[in-house]
């Protein structure tokens, strides 16, 4: 690199390769290789290169110089080399062009002659991009538009970053002025998304240009959605009821935060170029339907505390023209929809989202929708009555149509139970294993520009995200192949899976069961107002039941004259409970004593030294009524009040051994009865902690879901997390009390004959103690398995009418998860066929466009029909590619998921 500072072999050359006169003392920066020239031949060389970097010798070192100053003059009009007789200079001999190799003071001359065209159209067939119309001194070279054009779609580089990195690469020191054509750049760039976005929708080909463009008209369609007259049969919307949802349009609905605008410039100042033809929609009728609506209130939810709700009119708005912005996109694709993007004025309003979502689906002519939106069970109340509100043209007639409303999986379990399941995908026929989160994973792409575009004008904003949002739409069609076919993939072989285990699951119930199971869950498909299959029928049995039971027994007992108890006041059931009772209080004072640590202040010490007193008090009536009924533990306590006193000190109170009859040893004798009290309370203590396990699981992870996406600030982050250490702690504390009962029953079960209670109360691990919907390493949401904390109790032989209820929402469960992974097989081939006919569709359509306009002169005419055929050549490749790629679609449809004889699904697949 350094030898380049130098002449390298050129460093002997004393004439140039045109052996004149003149010393090769320059160099081209741009140029293959670094041949050293003279002023004549560097000129010459440049004719078709004109903004190539020169350098010039100065006897001991390179120094930049320009074409224009060695007498290089850029000739429009006509060929390279060629001089007009009428050559007109531009703007005073004052022109800078913005190219890729940087920013260049040029020597430019219009052409002068008879039929010259003016000066922005010899420009324009320069590939060189006007800044005006009217006498032009800046222009950009179509490469370095297109460069930056693609670059603002992959690394999100604002203007001001790329336009100073050409200035930069034109001068690095400062010292050499460079021309500030930075708002001239912004403008032309401007023009050029806007230009390129009507050629690339066929507006060019249009006889009326963009004079006549229908709202939505320059978005790219998703081709895998139905489009009626483009992608579906004749007839589908004839369809029987049982395959109709095969049609059905799947639509998600979100707000972003992140892309906000400030307060500068307004809409007469800055109007957009694309006026509602594109993503976003039409500004002017959509801000005159908000402020006709300004007075109306936001309904409060009735679910949870939404906060998309509940603080729509509260949203800081200070500065902001916009606080982000609504969207509509397909649900199954993840494309954004043709005007089915908006501002937000002020959070995330119902007026705003029903504008959007209303003027989304007039693009469709669908007869099934479904509508996937976070707070769908509370928008969707009242939105047929806020919908005669709307203006004419976006109302929506329901005749003979169906629109389901769900909430996206991910967002689901911040909602209460009911919610979740009445709006769950899961549990919803004919929607596969569509999640319903497809604008989170847009908002991942688009969120780096929003530094940017908020300090832009209203219409330049919404034209620069129009692009993003079109470029974003194109690599996913462009993508389509390859996406489809993993998805397939994936959900063959899971659809085989998930059937063989409800195969599994239905050989371990018996037919009635499963007849009166099937007949309660497809009465609730067909009407979802009947009773919910999914909720549990049988209420669980706590521990305060157990004991009212118990309790209940020994006053039959003492009306028949069967007394166990040796004390007037303590009953065998009594001395059980409370030991157990008193074994939680120790395991809560011994957890309370080691939080102190050695800081504690003299009120904490004496809260605690307090109870401890109380608790050895309890202790020893208790004991004294103990050894009544178990004499061994008058022994053993006496052997251990011996020990301490040896060692010199005082047993604690938290950690005295209360010798229930779990504790002891075989080898001492214990009444059976009292044996059987502790199992029953035992019993019903585990499931007793492992509820509050679950709860504490739940309390933890909503609390940490709020503090990631509420909580900012030093002093307020550290006191969530003092919040989330409590309920950590508390959750830890109920697993050891689960884990104290389960050990007590592992002792008790062997002398009593207790026999399969461990496939109800497993062993309880760490990892077992995670969230309904979390994922666990190397699971996906299709694959993952619950918790059994969040299934027990799970055998299959108990008749117990709670083992029961929890079998048949299992079974309720696997029958969904099997019917969504065929749903998601159907969806996926009806998708395949829907992008090849669309492909096929389109290619018809730019073929017909080719032959729709005639031109005057022969080169434009030759343009117009070229255009058009490379566009359709490009969707016949596209088509060609796809189904290369979808050949092994038979083999793997046939090995994974039709069986061997299934004659009929492999005709089907194969037509």
């Amino acid at each position: 690199m350094i030898r380049l500072e130098g002449r390298g072999s050129g460093i002997h050359q004393v004439q140039c390769r045109c052996k004149g006169e003149d010393l090769p003392i320059y160099r081209c920066c741009d140029c293959f290789g670094m041949e050293m020239m003279c002023q004549c031949c560097i000129v010459n060389c440049h004719r078709s290169n004109p903004f190539h970097r020169i350098d010039q010798w100065r006897e001991k070192y390179f120094q930049r110089t320009t074409l224009k100053s060695l007498g290089l003059r850029v000739q429009l009009g006509h060929k390279p080399g060629e001089r007009c007789l009428n050559a007109q200079v531009a703007n005073g001999d004052d022109f800078v062009i913005i190219d890729t190799h940087g920013i260049h003071d040029i020597g430019l001359d219009f052409c002068g002659c008879e039929m010259a065209q003016i000066h922005y159209i010899q420009l324009l067939r320069a590939h060189l991009f006007p800044a005006t119309s009217t006498e032009p001194r800046t222009a950009a070279t179509f490469a370095v538009l297109e460069m930056f054009h693609l670059l603002s779609f992959e690394s999100k580089v604002s203007a001001y970053e790329f336009y100073h990195s050409l200035a930069r690469r034109s001068d690095n020191t400062g010292i050499t002025p460079i021309k500030d054509r930075y708002s001239a750049f912004l403008r032309i760039m401007r023009e050029w998304r806007n230009l390129k976005t009507l050629k690339r929708s066929g507006r060019g080909h249009d006889s009326d240009g963009s004079g006549s463009i229908c709202e939505g008209e320059c978005a790219l369609l998703c081709p895998a959605c139905p489009q009626p007259g483009k992608n579906l049969p004749e007839g589908w919307e004839n369809a029987p009821p049982n395959r109709r949802w095969i049609y059905v349009l799947f639509l998600a609905i979100d707000a972003n935060f992140r892309l906000k605008r400030k307060a500068v410039s307004t809409d007469d100042k800055d109007p957009s170029l694309n006026a509602g033809s594109s993503y976003f929609v039409e500004e002017r009728a959509y801000k005159a339907y908000l402020a006709e609506q300004a007075n109306c209130p936001q309904e409060k939810s009735s679910c949870v505390s939404h906060s998309a709700v509940n603080m729509a009119d509260t949203k800081a708005s200070h500065g902001l023209a916009a606080t982000g912005v609504g969207t509509v996109d397909c649900a199954r694709h993840e494309m954004k929809l043709p005007n089915g993007v908006g501002d937000l004025q002020k959070g995330e309003k119902y007026v705003n989202m029903d504008y959007l979502v209303f003027s989304a689906i007039l693009s469709f002519a669908a007869i099934m929708f479904n509508l996937s939106y976070d707070i769908a069970c509370q928008w969707h109340k009242k939105l047929w009555t806020r919908l005669d509100t709307m203006p004419a043209q976006l109302h929506f007639i329901r005749e003979n149509k169906t629109v389901r409303f769900l909430v996206p999986k991910f967002h689901l379990n911040a909602h209460v139970q009911a919610c979740q399941l009445a709006f769950s995908f899961n549990y919803t026929p004919g929607v596969g294993r569509t999640d319903g989160e497809a604008p989170e994973r847009g908002w991942a792409n688009i969120n780096r520009v929003a530094t940017s575009t908020k300090e832009m004008g209203p219409g330049a904003r919404r034209d620069t995200l129009d692009d993003h949002f079109g470029d974003w739409n194109w690599k996913k069609i462009t993508m389509l192949g390859r996406t489809l076919l993993r998805k397939l993939k994936n959900a063959v072989v899971s659809a085989k899976v998930h059937r063989e285990e409800l195969i599994e699951l239905e050989s371990a119930i018996d037919d009635a069961s499963l007849m009166a199971w099937k007949s309660e869950i497809e009465a609730w498909e067909g009407d979802n107002t009947r009773l919910n299959p999914f909720e549990s029928k049988v209420a669980p049995m706590t521990q305060t039941a157990v004991r009212l039971q118990l309790a209940e027994n020994e006053v039959h007992d003492l009306q028949y004259g069967f007394d166990a108890s040796l004390h007037a006041d303590v009953s065998p059931f009594v001395l059980i409970s409370t030991g157990l009772d008193l074994e939680d209080q120790q395991r809560r004072l011994r957890a309370d004593a080691a939080a102190l640590g050695s800081n504690a202040t003299d009120a904490q010490k004496l809260k605690v030294y307090t109870r401890s007193s109380a608790l050895q008090r309890k202790i020893e009536s208790w004991a004294q009524i103990q050894a009544l009924y178990i004499p061994a533990v008058a022994l053993l306590r006496a052997t251990e009040t011996s020990s301490h006193l040896q060692g010199g000190e005082a047993e604690k109170p938290e950690d005295f051994e209360l010798w229930l009859p779990s504790s002891l040893r075989t080898a001492y004798v214990c009444d059976r009865k009292l044996q059987g009290l502790e199992w029953d309370l035992r019993y019903a203590q585990a499931n007793d902690a492992l509820n509050e396990v679950r709860q504490s699981i739940r309390l933890f992870s909503h609390l940490k879901l709020f503090k990631q996406a509420h909580i900012r600030g030093q002093r307020a982050s550290t006191r969530a997390r003092s919040t989330l250490d409590v309920a950590e702690a508390r959750k830890l504390g109920s697993k050891v009390k689960y884990d104290k009962a389960r050990e007590a029953l592992s002792r008790l079960g062997p002398i009593l004959g207790k026999v399969a209670w461990e496939d109800t109360l497993r062993v309880l691990h760490v990892a077992d103690m995670r969230p309904l919907g979390d994922i666990a390493d190397g699971q996906t949401e299709g694959t993952r398995d619950i918790s059994w904390i969040w299934k027990s109790p799970g055998t299959l032989n108990n008749h117990d009418a709670g083992l029961q209820d929890c079998l048949r929402i299992e079974w309720c469960k696997a029958r969904a998860r099997d019917a969504r992974w065929s749903e998601e097989v159907s969806l996926l081939v009806e998708e395949m066929r829907r992008v090849i006919e669309f492909l096929k569709w389109q290619a018809g359509w730019w073929r017909s466009r080719g032959f729709g306009h005639v031109f005057a002169r022969e080169p434009e005419s030759e343009g117009f029909v070229a255009y058009a055929e490379r566009q359709t050549r490009l969707r016949f490749a596209m088509l060609d590619h796809f189904e290369q790629l979808w050949v092994e679609l038979y083999t793997i449809w046939c090995e994974e998921y039709v069986g061997p004889g299934d004659a009929a699904e492999k005709g089907k697949l194969q037509t």
